[in-house]
């Protein structure tokens, strides 16, 4: 009986593992796209269509869960910082891929569990001793390495890359804060800012579109929104100290991806930059992971 057990445990946690690697390929089928559409259009008019495909998605979990559920809000203020981030991080992941290759700008997103480690001592109460705090310095090395310590380093597709990672990060951090408001609920406030914030942005710059088009802006929220159910199903499946390394397939995806569609091939810098992000976000997700579950006095002290 717990052979049995054992096995269907086993099981849940690799059909977790396989939604997290499914998850991840849509995240990246979805900013390629994005990438395509971003030569044609204006980051606004992207954010409004692909706002309302996000809605078909969205449109039967509210229903599930009762309209109601979207007004009963825990912290309003937080909730209104978490909608600005949001739509600051995908506003400017577009407007960065718009210029730069598809690895490079996902170089700056692997570098987000960085900074969230950085931003959760400081508001989440979260205590890291001095080898997470060695290995986020690392990291940041890595991301300015990525960003080629030059006057290339402070170009515009380069900041808005930069900045849309810190404020991934901040999102990150808000939805611990917030973790008693149902996943639905936050995805569909966060669906409403993008769409008000693209609608402003849009103003002047709306362009006539082929179906081809259209259908391709809806997608985008059709398969970001499928990302999200699939990942968040995920980490019900299995830890999530096992599913955070699969998300640096991210970045894999990206170098193919951008190979494939648009001939990219990242440089020696990026390739560097990455790796040590990588691997700093690696040790992070790894020392959180051991001073969690073992009993602190058998964990190396590192302050905790």
């Amino acid at each position: 009986m717990r052979v049995g057990k054992a096995v269907t445990s086993g099981n849940l946690v690799l059909a977790g593992m396989l939604m997290m690697l499914l998850g991840d390929f849509l995240f990246s089928l979805n900013d390629a796209m994005g990438k395509w559409l971003v030569a044609s259009f204006s980051v606004g008019q992207i954010l409004v269509i692909r706002s309302f495909g996000s809605f078909i998605i969205l449109a039967p979990m509210i229903a599930r869960q009762g309209s109601d559920a979207l007004f009963r809000l825990e912290r309003p203020p937080l909730q209104l910082l978490r909608v600005v981030m949001t739509t600051l991080d995908v506003a400017l992941f577009y407007a960065a891929v718009a210029y730069l290759p598809l690895a490079d700008v996902m170089t700056f997103y692997m570098a987000g569990p960085i900074y969230v480690a950085a931003i959760s001592h400081f508001f989440l109460n979260e205590r890291i001793g001095w080898r997470r705090w060695l290995a986020v310095f690392v990291g940041f090395i890595g991301v300015l390495i990525a960003l080629r310590p030059s006057a290339a380093m402070f170009s515009w597709p380069s900041l808005f890359g930069l900045g849309g990672s810190l404020a991934f990060a901040l999102t990150l951090v808000l939805g611990r804060r917030l973790r008693q408001t149902a996943d639905a609920t936050l995805v569909a406030w966060q669906t409403v800012g993008a769409l008000i914030a693209g609608l402003v942005l849009s103003i002047g710059d709306w362009r006539s579109a082929s179906a081809l088009d259209l259908g391709a802006m809806l997608a985008l929220g059709i398969v970001a929104g499928g990302a999200h159910m699939l990942i968040t199903r995920s980490l019900k499946l299995a830890p999530a100290s096992l599913l955070a390394p699969l998300q640096y397939s991210l970045l894999v995806w990206a170098i193919v991806l951008g190979f494939v569609f648009f001939g990219d091939i990242p440089d020696t810098q990026i390739v560097v930059g990455s790796v040590i992000i990588v691997l700093a976000g690696l040790f992070i997700f790894h020392r959180k992971n051991l001073v969690d579950t073992v009993p602190k006095d058998a964990v190396a002290r590192d302050g905790h």
